[in-house]
């Protein structure tokens, strides 16, 4: 008797749904047993915080692009596991909040070095809907990071698309955002712009400063986004529950507000881009992969897991 043939990773309406919307909200993704390992990994990882001899680098995604960090603990973080601080929880160079709820992120190498978040990172399931998206030959992972949204000093995310912070050449990110806690409107749930990935332009990416620091630049030859998009019409919540996948195209527009309620609203993601020929990701990137440590093959995942 041969053997079953597996249910597809997808069914065609959510392939048509990814392909028109740009994102695809993927509820039960892990089950409770599988959430609550990574949630309760990710407060182990908070309380382990010490910020003895941190240089208390905040991160911050407001509008002003003068906010963006880009000091050499967040550069060269990429093959680290870091904590980056959320910029309400920091006055005159000292915590206002107890270490564990002043933590905005911690990455961005969390899904390789981290046997619990590698373990879902290159998870079966995960490798199955890459597949069956067919964005990526051969994806590459990078930027592994839980992200917190603390209660009350949780931050704004404006809109964006994530291909300007990953930038490749041609575009190729695409995200994986896995909800840890119940995400709400009420402690800031994504939102998306529907199908915005089809006509918002990757104008313009985020790198390394020639003089130090991080900035934005042009990218050539690519007509800059007229829009203002958080002005758009057309944006839709995402509210879901605790172990939902969110796929994420480079190019959709996205944001979420801040947590002004007394949950968190704590999530794990990554990102995947293109790693075969014809595909460049420079030295101009924020994010670099070192020798001792370059990008995942998401298919094989990190040797040492």
């Amino acid at each position: 008797m041969s053997a079953p043939v597996p249910a597809p990773a997808l069914t065609p309406a959510q392939l048509t749904q990814w392909e028109e919307d740009g994102y695809l909200v993927l509820p039960s993704f892990f089950d409770a047993a599988e959430t609550g390992e990574m949630l309760a990994r990710a407060h182990t990882l908070l309380d382990e915080f010490d910020v003895t001899g941190h240089p208390m680098t905040v991160f911050s995604t407001g509008s002003d692009e003068a906010k963006h960090v880009g000091d050499e603990y967040f550069l060269s973080s990429g093959d680290k596991i870091r904590y980056f601080l959320e910029p309400g929880s920091v006055v005159d160079g000292a915590l206002t909040v107890p270490p564990a709820r002043a933590v905005n992120k911690i990455g961005h190498a969390l899904g390789v070095l981290d046997p619990v978040f590698a373990k879902y990172t290159f998870h079966a399931r995960v490798q199955a809907v890459a597949r069956a998206i067919g964005a990526h030959k051969e994806p590459e992972v990078l930027q592994s990071m839980v992200i917190c949204k603390q209660p009350r000093i949780g931050g704004e995310v404006p809109a964006h698309n994530d291909s300007t912070f990953l930038y490749t050449d041609p575009p190729s990110a695409v995200g994986c955002w896995i909800a840890l806690d119940e995400c709400t409107p009420a402690n800031g749930c994504l939102s998306f712009l529907p199908g915005s990935h089809k006509t918002a332009r990757v104008s313009s990416r985020f790198v390394r400063a020639a003089a130090g620091g991080t900035e934005f630049v042009d990218v050539p030859g690519v007509e800059a986004n007229e829009l203002d998009w958080d002005k758009a019409e057309g944006w839709r919540q995402a509210p879901c529950p605790p172990g939902t996948l969110v796929l994420i195209h480079g190019s959709v527009m996205h944001r979420s507000p801040p947590n002004p309620s007394e949950r968190t609203r704590m999530i794990y993601t990554f990102h995947m881009i293109e790693g075969a020929d014809g595909w460049v990701y420079d030295e101009r990137n924020w994010l670099q992969p070192t020798k001792e440590m370059p990008f995942t093959p998401l298919y094989e995942g990190p040797s040492h897991a």
